[in-house]
């Protein structure tokens, strides 16, 4: 017998796979009945020297010129699964299972759910998963490509080599597929294309589970979790979770820059959960929400340029430690939200851009397909296959890491065909409108899907324009959002606090107009990091003033905020009033803390959240006009607002007022629903927050006298650039506090502030702030406990 065949045996479809461009490797590689009692193996090896089967009983030949290996014999010889014996130029022996013995394994039902749109865990079939296939165990790599002309599994088991295990097409559906036995978790792959005109890339796989760290690219091979989860109570409580009637306030953070270790480097997820579970209990928050931790390429993205739609960033530890950082959360009762961004994806050669040689996720026409102000690429959303990889990619992570909601970021971008374009720039819908209508049909399916599969999760929209019911259900006709961002309402309140206190009473109605629209969708108020970025400043630096107007402003400002009909957001750093702009490559200035003004700021957020928490007025009906009620929004003169929040039943009325100069109002009176003796539960100037200290001992009695069309009211004193929040109690005043701060008089502060009166042109209110009697006290709460004040 010769050692090897002649070349003029090597036919067309052998020579495609000696050339790497065959599409159907199977009708060729591995073994073939002849019909005759025979068998043909062939074994495509190209650093083998030598090649046998079966313990070395059967010994193929090379055909000359190639590393295809081929022999033909008694059937019997070769039955069942057969290895592999190859012998390298070395003399090292290696052995494996021949991958193109296996059946297919992807099911026909899957591959039709998946060409309509409907299958919504085909990450269970895509990518790369552990399997046992005939006894044998090894990896089940699956990819869409349907205008590739071939595709491989390459990795460091073979090399990189896309000559080694070209893959099988499923028919029309544009899937390819592959079983390769022996494979080991913790090894790294990609995907190798051959497009139609015979280029050939190295892909990322789209539904891979895990990457290398960058800047390396790689996905990484996983086993199937073991983790044992431990938050079963907090699901079950979620399902139920009635989110309208409760109080939701998010602390938005961003992993990479919260907190890093005494080096300046990430920390692990573990660590983080630890850390960000105490410090969120310290500070009230229901929520956090991590800005994309989906994997991604590029820190300075923030995440928001996202590769691995199915694989949490490699950054901050393993997909096990990931699924820790949410298990320890939600056993100290805080859920966790992620920032989700199927709007558009970055244009990596690597990743998901022209993946096949086509525009396979993207639209072809960059009228369509590209998002010049980001150097994007917009997802295809009237493509069934796309639809499915965003689809999946939700409900991944509120199935597989119990995520408790998305924050979809850029919704506007989708909404609209024309956004951020100019004409001629983008191609009108079939109705000549400039509507998206294929992204409308998907955000409503994936929040039609996500409430039906996790009920009480959270679907957030961050969407800035005026668009009609984005936060009521399909079946009325809106987007199905649970929430949207108010963007509004942030830009005019911020504008309006960044005005020197001298003019804002010609801009009052930056701050009454959000009423007009604010029971119009179930809002969320949002300060995130959008707001403290790209030269905006910081939210302290935002304040005009000196420094004590700046932090009595923030102060005045989050009083405000955690009042107002609406959840709550806060980006991180923001709490405590953070000097600099946001840095994404660095920590927060946690050092600030150590300064008193700081400490006053932290602390008031965490009183405003407590409050929020405890009074049913404050978060029952944020999305109902039945829950608030304006007391006065005329007074521009003064900028002074006021009005009440009332809760479910209306037993329970908050008064708030607000004073956006830098002048005290003494008896300022305002009407209020009901007599009583209103306690002051939150004083933003108290001293215990780093204010001058005016206030109403605790509370005031209304009195019988008719104001602002309501038969009772109460005299105020209403501190400089402050908020003071009132709570309706018993008719008796409640015993005095143990220790009782000292107070600034009014007349002190007034003094202070005389020449910002006298050039703004604001008058004290009608009696006067020297009236105030000197031995009166602020205060900031209304426990008696003498080292921290209670907000409620």
């Amino acid at each position: 017998m010769s050692d090897a065949l002649a070349p003029q045996s090597l036919t067309e479809s052998l020579q495609r796979i000696v050339e790497a461009r065959h599409h159907d490797p199977f009708s060729v590689l591995g073994r073939h009945d002849n019909g005759d009692g025979t068998a043909t193996v062939r074994v495509f090896q190209p650093r083998a020297e030598r090649v046998r089967i079966n313990e070395g009983s059967v010994q193929l030949q090379r055909i000359e010129g190639t590393d295809l290996f081929v022999w033909t014999g008694p059937a019997e010889q070769v039955a069942g699964q057969y290895r592999i014996h190859w012998y390298d130029k070395q003399g090292s022996v290696h052995t494996q299972y021949d991958p193109y013995l296996f059946p297919p394994q992807i099911g026909d039902f899957d591959l039709h759910l998946f060409g309509e749109g409907r299958h919504w865990h085909a990450y269970r079939f895509l990518g790369a998963h552990l399997r046992t296939v005939e006894g044998i165990s090894g990896f089940q790599f699956s990819v869409w490509a349907p205008s590739a002309a071939r595709v491989s599994v390459v990795g460091d088991f073979n090399q990189w080599d896309g000559r080694m295990h070209p893959m099988r097409v499923r028919g029309g559906s544009g899937v390819w597929e592959l079983f390769i036995p022996e494979v080991s978790p913790g090894q790294y792959y990609k995907f190798e294309l051959r497009d139609q005109a015979g280029n050939v890339v190295v892909k990322i796989d789209p539904y891979a589970n895990g990457f290398q760290e960058r800047p390396e690219t790689a996905c990484l091979l996983l086993a199937p979790s073991a983790y044992a989860w431990d938050d079963a109570g907090w699901l079950e409580r979620r399902a139920a979770y009635n989110w309208q009637r409760s109080p939701l306030s998010v602390y938005e953070v961003h992993l990479g820059s919260w907190q890093r270790d005494e080096n300046g480097e990430f920390l692990n997820y573990r660590v983080l959960a630890e850390r960000l579970a105490e410090y969120c209990l310290q500070m009230g928050f229901t929520h956090i929400e991590l800005l994309p931790i989906t994997e991604h390429p590029l820190d300075a993205s923030w995440g928001y340029q996202t590769t691995g739609y199915f694989a949490p960033t490699s950054r901050f530890g393993s997909p096990d430690d990931f699924r820790y950082f949410v298990d320890y959360l939600h056993r100290h009762d805080i859920g966790v939200l992620l920032d989700w961004v199927p709007a558009h994806f970055p244009r990596d050669t690597t990743a998901l851009a022209r993946y096949d040689g086509t525009a396979l996720y993207e639209h072809a026409d960059p009228r369509q397909g590209e998002h010049r102000d980001w150097g994007t690429l917009i997802f295809n959303f009237g493509r069934h296959e796309v639809k499915n990889f965003l689809l999946s990619s939700a409900l991944f992570w509120l199935n597989e890491y119990h995520i408790d909601g998305l924050r979809v970021d850029a919704v506007a971008s989708m909404l609209y065909l024309d956004y951020s374009r100019e004409e001629g720039e983008w191609i009108p819908n079939k109705y000549g409108g400039n509507e998206n209508l294929d992204a409308v049909d998907f955000l409503r399916q994936l929040n039609a899907v996500t409430h039906e599969q996790h009920p009480g999760s959270l679907m957030i929209a961050e969407e800035s324009t005026a668009w009609p019911q984005v936060s009521r259900p399909t079946y009325l006709g809106g987007l199905g959002f649970s929430m949207k961002w108010n963007m509004g309402w942030m830009h005019d309140t911020l504008s309006y606090m960044e005005k020197d206190p001298i003019y804002r009473h010609y801009h009052h109605d930056l701050l009454t107009f959000g009423l007009l629209y604010a029971f119009t969708e179930n809002f969320v108020l949002p300060f995130s990091h959008d707001e403290v970025v790209h030269g905006k400043r910081s939210m302290l630096d935002k304040m005009p003033g000196d420094a004590w107007q700046k932090f009595a402003s923030l102060r005045l400002l989050y009083t405000f905020m955690f009042t107002y009909p609406g959840k709550k957001l806060l980006f991180q750093g923001c709490e405590f009033g953070q000097g600099q702009e946001w840095q994404f490559d660095a920590s927060a200035d946690w050092y600030l803390l150590e300064r008193e003004q700081h400490q006053g700021v932290q602390k008031l957020v965490a009183d405003l959240n407590r409050l929020h928490r405890d009074l049913p007025a404050l978060h029952e009906i944020d999305f109902e006009s039945a829950g608030f009620e304006w007391i006065d929004c005329h007074d521009s003169s003064q900028s002074v607002l006021s009005y009440v929040r009332k809760s479910k039943d209306a037993t329970q009325f908050i008064a708030c007022a607000f004073n956006f100069t830098p002048v005290p109002r003494e008896n300022y009176r305002i009407g209020v629903p009901k007599a009583g003796f209103y306690r002051e539960a939150i004083n933003s100037d108290a001293e215990y927050y780093g204010g001058s200290n005016v206030g109403n001992r605790g509370g005031v009695h209304s009195e019988p006298v008719s104001w602002m069309g309501r038969p009772d009211s109460i005299p105020m004193a209403l501190p400089p650039l402050a908020g003071v929040v009132m709570v309706l109690e018993a008719d008796e005043e409640p015993a005095a506090s143990v220790t009782e701060p000292v107070a600034a008089t009014a007349a002190a502060v007034a003094a202070d502030a005389a020449d910002v009166d006298a050039s703004a042109g604001l008058a004290p209110a009608a009696g006067g702030a020297d009236a105030r009697d000197a031995g009166e006290a602020a205060s900031p709460g209304t426990d008696t406990d003498a080292d921290k004040p209670s907000a409620a």
